[in-house]
C-alpha cells in the first residue's frame, strides 16, 4: 500500500519519467520488420539512438519536400510569366538592354 510519503516519490518519478530528457512528443509506429532491423543496424553503427535516427530521417523527409514544394511553386510561377516579371517592368528591361552595347 501506498503511503503519502511514497506516493510524492512514485509521483515525482512519474513526473521525470513523462518529461524524458527532452522535450520531444513520444509516439508509436508500426513499421515492416525489416526496415525496423535495418534502423536498428544502422543506429547502432551511427552510435545514435533509435529515437535520434528516425527523428533525423523524418527531418530530412520534410526538408526535401519542403524544398520540393518550394520548387514546384516556383515551377507554378514561371510557367505563367517565364521571365518572372510583371509586364510593366519586362517593357523596362527590354528597353534599357536596347541602348546597351552587348
Amino acid at each position: 500500500m501506498l503511503t503519502p510519503a511514497t506516493n510524492v516519490g512514485v509521483i515525482g518519478l512519474a513526473w521525470r519519467y513523462n518529461q524524458g530528457y527532452t522535450s520531444a512528443m513520444k509516439t508509436a509506429i508500426s513499421i515492416p520488420d525489416q526496415v525496423f532491423e535495418a534502423a536498428d543496424r544502422t543506429a547502432k553503427r551511427l552510435g545514435v539512438s533509435r529515437s535520434e535516427l528516425y527523428a533525423t530521417a523524418v527531418h530530412e523527409f520534410l526538408e526535401r519536400h519542403r524544398i520540393e514544394d518550394v520548387s514546384s511553386k516556383l515551377d507554378e510561377v514561371y510557367a505563367t510569366n517565364p521571365s518572372g516579371l510583371e509586364e510593366g517592368l519586362k517593357k523596362m528591361q527590354n528597353q534599357s538592354l536596347d541602348k546597351e552595347d552587348w
